[in-house]
């Protein structure tokens, strides 16, 4: 273990080594994960090394793929060890700060000219704030991905400070990353960034996940669901904002009108336990166990198409969202989606040919929307219209269209 420590601090202390030397002409650039996301962050990588450019993948246990050791141009530096999910305190703050400080001297000494910041790390003040500094006095290019110009406002839990925080970073940021117009529009409304910094990218498609060749049916005998039932998934972390309780309201009321089993697939996000300790009572009251899947844990990505495969639709009972992932999840498994109309949700799905649209925080519109779909031609002829979800989501968020234009954005930064 300490052979293998110090190696890890020999490599950072030494320039960053590309797995293959970059021609002259290549961009290089820091590709920083947070140590999350993995799916996200392996596929933009994937799809920039296939634009030529030579990347620095930094991260930890949580996104490390055997991709990133055998892919050329790559160089993996995993700066933090997962330890014991029930460790103690001191434990998991002396990681954290072991990890900041093998952060700030990769930095020093790193090569690229460009950091691409994909998420920021546990202490998310500071990282806004004085590791963007920091990277700027170094002389880096920063662009920044923000899947969510302000996650506060969604979690209602906005202060003045995390505003301020979140307008220096966006102002230190040389280039910004955003999944939508309505996002681009709000961090020129309310933190003032120039329209020229901002670049609206596709959400890239997930396809990371395994597909094997487990069918729908095979899914549903695994998962004890008859043929005849109509089910209907909830995957993902659970939060107030993912709106799960009014999923469980909706279904209540359509349950004893026809077969329908309901899934639940994903844990509590952290803070949300009292969030949910209530939601699990309104379950054990108004849904029969025989009516009801619960998986509430983290799902391992050998086992995620097992419940997409073995459902009938995916339903996204958002009440405020900047962008979903798990909607071209679904949508790469070929599942039709029942969404509520936030954010812009709507532009992402064709009503009867990809899915439903209904209203946010109404569970009434939300059950009489889930009837309308088991009652649509989509439904009926579900297993001929999943090859076309499937080629819908590929025309719209290819990877490849993603690493174009950052890498047309990266070399703009570099006055290339």
């Amino acid at each position: 273990m300490l052979t293998e420590e110090k190696h890890r601090e020999d490599e950072i202390r030494s320039p960053s080594r590309l797995t293959q030397p970059c021609a002259g002409l290549e961009i290089e650039v820091g590709l920083l994960t947070g140590g999350q996301d993995r799916h996200y962050a392996l596929g933009l990588a994937m799809a920039l090394i296939s634009k030529g450019i030579c990347l620095d993948f930094i991260g930890g246990d949580e996104v490390d793929s055997p991709g990133l050791h055998d892919t050329p141009k790559v160089n993996f530096l995993n700066l933090r060890r997962s330890g014991p999910r029930h460790a103690s305190l001191a434990n998991k703050a002396s990681r954290i700060l072991l990890y900041y400080s093998r952060l700030i001297r990769y930095a020093a000494v790193a090569r690229p000219k460009i950091f691409h910041v994909l998420w920021n790390n546990k202490f998310e003040f500071f990282d806004r704030t004085l590791l963007m500094l920091y990277y700027r006095l170094l002389g880096k290019k920063v662009a920044l991905t923000a899947h969510n110009v302000n996650a506060g406002t969604r979690d209602s839990s906005d202060t003045p400070l995390n505003r301020l925080t979140l307008r220096i970073q966006y102002r230190l940021a040389d280039h910004i990353f955003v999944h939508t117009e309505k996002m681009k529009n709000e961090l020129l409304e309310e933190f003032g960034i120039r329209k020229a910094a901002v670049t609206v990218i596709p959400y890239g498609i997930n396809d990371a996940i395994p597909n094997t060749d487990l069918t729908p049916n095979e899914a549903r005998q695994r998962l004890g669901i008859r043929g005849d039932e109509r089910t209907i998934l909830f995957f993902g972390n659970i939060a107030p904002y993912k709106g799960l309780d009014y999923l469980i309201a909706a279904f209540q009321r359509i349950v004893t009108r026809g077969d329908y089993r309901l899934i639940i697939a994903g844990r509590p996000k952290r803070g949300c336990e009292k969030y949910w300790g209530k939601l699990r009572q309104t379950i054990r009251r108004g849904v029969s166990r025989e009516r009801l899947i619960l998986k509430s844990d983290f799902i391992p990505d050998e086992e995620i198409e097992l419940y997409f495969k073995a459902a009938d639709v995916l339903t996204l009972p958002y009440t405020h969202i900047y962008q979903s992932g798990v909607l071209f999840l679904g949508y790469g498994f070929g599942l039709p989606v029942i969404a509520t109309d936030v954010a812009l949700l709507r532009e992402d799905i064709i009503e009867g040919k990809t899915g439903f649209v209904c209203k946010p925080r109404d569970p009434v519109d939300l059950a009489k929307t889930i009837e309308r779909y088991f009652s649509s031609d989509l439904y009926r002829s579900l297993n001929g219209r999943r090859r076309e979800i499937r080629e819908y989501v590929t025309e719209r968020h290819s990877w490849d269209a993603v690493g174009q234009m950052t890498r047309n954005v990266y070399a703009g930064l570099l006055g290339n």
